[in-house]
């Protein structure tokens, strides 16, 4: 198995997670987010077989977007003097196993690979500071980001579809 970036001459093999809208961003706009600069795309590859894919981006974690008892909770993480209105964090954008993987921990390994990545000390010194990891998570998704350690920060009724959820790097480190 290989872990690589796409390249702008990446040919997509045939990818189906059963979701629509993941598998329609890997055909059409994976490189085209790439190239602007907004998000890397990442694929699993197992000899020639797309097994899974993920995308990163930067983000942050900002007062503004949480309810006081959720920012409290960020917030106490950090002495008083490192207490700032938000706090930087990568992103994973897009995240997405095929169907013929799903159930054999494909996703579980994955998500701690990628923790590995961002925290490797080859890598690091090449990467800007962050402190959590992030996923807009889809409400089915939930579950799994959950028995991986990520905590949900946005509020329920704001949004039907998806979940702010974090994981804090230093958790993990």
């Amino acid at each position: 198995m290989e872990i690589y970036q796409i390249t702008s001459d990446y040919n997509t093999p045939d990818f189906d997670c059963e979701d629509d809208d993941l598998n329609k961003f890997l055909v059409e706009d994976a490189k085209n987010y790439q190239e602007s600069r907004i998000a890397n795309t990442y694929v699993l590859e197992d000899e020639g077989d797309l097994l899974a894919y993920f995308c990163l981006l930067t983000d942050k974690v900002s007062r503004s977007d949480l309810t006081n008892s959720k920012w409290k909770a960020i917030r106490n993480r950090f002495p008083n003097s490192k207490r700032f209105n938000s706090y930087p964090s990568i992103k994973i954008g897009r995240f997405a196993v095929s169907k013929g993987n799903k159930g054999k921990h494909v996703g579980s390994s994955l998500l701690d690979t990628i923790k590995l990545m961002l925290v490797d000390s080859s890598l690091s010194g090449l990467l800007p500071a962050f402190r959590f990891l992030t996923v807009d998570a889809y409400m089915s998704a939930i579950p799994f980001y959950e028995r991986n350690g990520f905590k949900q920060l946005s509020r329920k009724e704001e949004d039907n579809h998806t979940r702010l959820m974090y994981f804090d790097m230093m958790e993990f480190a």
